[in-house]
């Protein structure tokens, strides 16, 4: 019954101003023991921290190394540890990372030029920020400045691709690096590449085609897009000269996708299409950006937490008893039709999908 009348609450107060302080304690909080934050996270943290490395369990992709799934996956075990001061977790995180820091496993980190690989520093910045161990800090701004050495003549890194996919592995690794240094130039590189991917890819409806020659609104592609706006206006300065761009675009993608938001609480693998089937990654991203914009005051409260918390309790009733999440898109490169993005597979378990649900959990707890 509680629960119900929050859930009443939430939703009155998008409608009754004298509620208007209702959204943020009834939306956020007194939730169901099945939905807590903290006892979600916590399982799908304990469900990934367990597994192999795919470089282990499938030797066809040994040279690829630590993959970006991985990573994502990682960066948000290691949020939630700290935000819960769970020290256990964290530890047990960390000695998963050492190795890494010399031979043979350091051959593990895959130097390529390319966004998917560059963003595997997020995970060592992270680590040095809880632990302060340099050996970390050295290794994640190794990587970030490297995505810069070679740059467009607009100055941002040649790795960008303009498809959406780029703009959270771009950011996470760029904005990572400033909150650890302080040193303005990782938040310039992460907001002239935010604001160049908003001007060539974003469309009237707010939504996002996944590239300039694939024009579709793929539910995890915009999702990358929402996650990674919002993780970079976290740390954004508000003098930032691109900030009310990025604001601005962000907003507005917010307003798009609460008009697609199913009545499930879901979103729909093709965003803009309501016969296109539910799709739990997608649905987690977008969820973590709400409710950090409502958390951080980027979004009316009155409107958007109701849909961040319908959203979160659509995304936990997907959780099966081992928390792995299911519906899950598998991954996914440029289609070219529609139909290639409703015939994809699902899968339950992906870290394409834990990652983000880790995400959600963190900025539920912020």
């Amino acid at each position: 019954m509680k629960t119900l009348l929050n859930v009443i609450l939430c939703s009155a107060s998008v409608i009754l101003p004298s509620l208007a302080g209702v959204a943020g304690s009834s939306c956020f909080s007194e939730w169901p023991e099945a939905a807590s934050p903290a006892a979600v996270g916590k399982r799908v943290a304990e469900n990934i921290i367990v597994r192999k490395f795919r470089y282990e369990t499938d030797p066809a992709k040994a040279a690829h190394g630590i993959i970006y799934p991985e990573v994502i996956a990682w960066y948000g075990a290691l949020t939630l540890a700290d935000l819960t001061g769970d020290t256990e977790l964290a530890g047990r995180l960390v000695k998963k990372f050492e190795p890494f820091l010399s031979e043979p496993d350091s051959q593990k980190i895959n130097r390529v030029a390319h966004v998917d690989y560059r963003v595997l520093g997020a995970v060592p910045l992270e680590i040095y920020r809880q632990t302060k161990d340099s050996r970390y800090r050295d290794l994640g701004l190794g990587l970030a400045d490297a995505q810069w050495e070679h740059t467009t003549p607009d100055g941002i890194t040649a790795e960008a691709r303009y498809w959406i996919d780029d703009m959270y592995m771009i950011p996470l690794v760029q904005v990572e690096a400033f909150r650890n240094t302080g040193d303005a130039k990782y938040i310039d590189r992460a907001a002239l590449a935010m604001s160049a991917y908003l001007d060539k890819l974003q469309q009237p409806n707010g939504l996002f085609f996944h590239g300039e020659n694939s024009h579709f609104y793929w539910g995890r592609g915009n999702g990358w897009m929402a996650a990674g706006s919002a993780e970079l206006l976290r740390s954004l300065p508000k003098a930032h000269p691109h900030y009310g761009r990025i604001l601005d675009g962000y907003r507005k993608m917010m307003q798009g996708l609460l008009q697609t938001q199913a009545e499930s609480g879901m979103w729909r693998q093709l965003v803009d299409q309501p016969a296109s089937w539910p799709e739990s990654s997608g649905t987690a991203m977008f969820t973590f950006a709400m409710v950090t914009g409502v958390k951080n005051g980027w979004l009316d409260e009155k409107s958007y937490g109701p849909a961040s918390r319908k959203a979160w309790l659509a995304l936990v009733s997907h959780l099966d008893a081992a928390a792995n999440l299911q519906e899950v898109c598998i991954g996914t490169n440029k289609g070219f039709d529609e139909a290639f993005y409703l015939s994809r597979p699902r899968v339950a378990g992906d870290l394409h999908g834990q990652a983000p649900l880790l995400w959600t959990a963190c900025a539920l707890l912020r």
